[in-house]
């Protein structure tokens, strides 16, 4: 391992052994800012952390971003860097994103052989989808006119460091609905006297499986996951209230649409039934990731060049994530980066024994550089 890798794995481990939840990042945005600080660059904080590096008189700006908040999991790892906060982990790689980031930002500040402007994006809040609209809501696209933008997520059970991307659709949207029935409790003995909301409650959750089975076409990929079944029932009291909790997974804008249209028919159609009310919510928090033709060619060129393993139209994925915000604003890629295939490295994303791979930092790092460098490529001057 050579030193450049000593200090990438040594930053990475420090980040894991202190994660922050979303809009908590304070510790991790300080840190990533002193770094930046440290190599040269202009540096804006707010929300997240912006790093800015200019070279040449080229005028072409892009983006590279990475995610910093961690997740509310208690970690079971054995490693001697584990998190030092109980609850709170770094169980999806952003660690590892930060730290990649941050050695290209090493690499590019040290050679300068590139011609125009990357804004280096740390981002807060990916989990919970906030965090990129909060960053442009705060006016990072007007303050930096991105021309591209890019973002690398590990990916757990591929061979460390495959390269896979897609143009369009690769990470589905993620819609939270929060259905409330209100009927008449009663005593259990006498059901008939009133109209108890779990029966109906119950009923529901079968219908709105109807939707992506019966409704959508079944390439859709659409999912519908009732995931709470709440009521003010007793061991002997019926429910007068029931709410029913959930997620929509969608790969197209239409068919998320659709859904909400259905699961509203649904729960107007099977209240009415039974005579009592109900509320319906849905919620859009991640829109559908849909990657743009020239910023996908490029990181496909790019990772072969570099003799990565490269998938090039890898299926969508049914995770969502909130750099879709980025790229409905500006042209965008968001690729995946395999973090191995066995031992904690394999283990799933959001698992508590989930571990970031540290043979992929100068991997990633090196390939955020190189897709710089094509994307702002120097000026060629003749010898005199």
């Amino acid at each position: 391992m050579d030193e450049f890798h000593k200090r990438l794995t040594a930053m990475r481990q420090q980040f894991h052994q202190e994660p922050e939840l979303g809009f908590e990042e304070h510790r991790t945005k300080a840190r990533v800012a002193e770094r930046l600080r440290q190599l040269g660059l202009e540096v804006h904080e707010g929300v997240g952390v912006i790093g800015v590096l200019r070279s040449g008189g080229g005028n072409r700006v892009i983006g590279l971003r990475a995610d910093m908040d961690a997740l509310p999991i208690h970690e079971i790892g054995d490693q001697d860097y584990v998190s030092q906060t109980a609850g709170v982990m770094h169980a999806c790689g952003h660690d590892g994103h930060m730290t990649m980031l941050l050695g290209a930002a090493e690499t590019l500040a040290q050679s300068r052989n590139f011609d125009g402007t990357v804004v280096f994006i740390f981002q807060p809040n990916e989990e919970h989808g906030l965090g990129a609209q909060a960053m442009i809501a705060e006016g990072l696209l007007e303050r930096f006119e991105l021309e591209e933008v890019y973002a690398i997520h590990n990916l757990p059970g591929a061979p460390v460091g495959q390269v896979s991307t897609r143009e369009g659709q690769i990470c589905a949207s993620e819609s939270l609905f929060e259905i409330t029935l209100n009927g008449q409790g009663g005593h259990a003995s006498m059901p008939h006297v009133g109209v108890d909301t779990i029966t109906v409650g119950a009923e529901m959750v079968l219908a709105l499986q109807t939707i992506v089975s019966r409704k959508l076409a079944p390439s859709s990929g659409a999912v519908v996951s009732v995931t709470e079944f709440i009521t003010d029932g007793q061991r002997n009291v019926l429910p007068g209230m029931t709410r029913l909790k959930g997620d929509v997974r969608a790969r197209q804008p239409e068919d998320r649409l659709a859904v909400e249209r259905f699961m509203r028919q649904i729960t107007s159609g099977i209240a009415a039934t039974h005579g009592i009310t109900a509320e319906m919510s849905f919620d859009t928090e991640f829109i559908e990731t849909l990657n743009a033709k020239t910023p996908t060619e490029a990181v496909g060129r790019v990772s072969r060049a570099l003799k990565l393993e490269t998938i090039a139209d890898r299926p969508p994925m049914s995770f969502s994530e909130d750099f879709a915000h980025f790229c409905a604003a500006v042209p965008g890629c968001f690729l995946l980066l395999g973090n191995g295939e066995s031992g904690a490295n394999g283990q799933p994303l959001h698992s508590a024994d989930y571990d970031f791979n540290d043979a992929l930092l100068p991997i990633g790092a090196a390939l955020w550089a190189d897709l710089v460098r094509d994307r702002l490529p120097s000026r060629k001057t003749n010898d005199v």
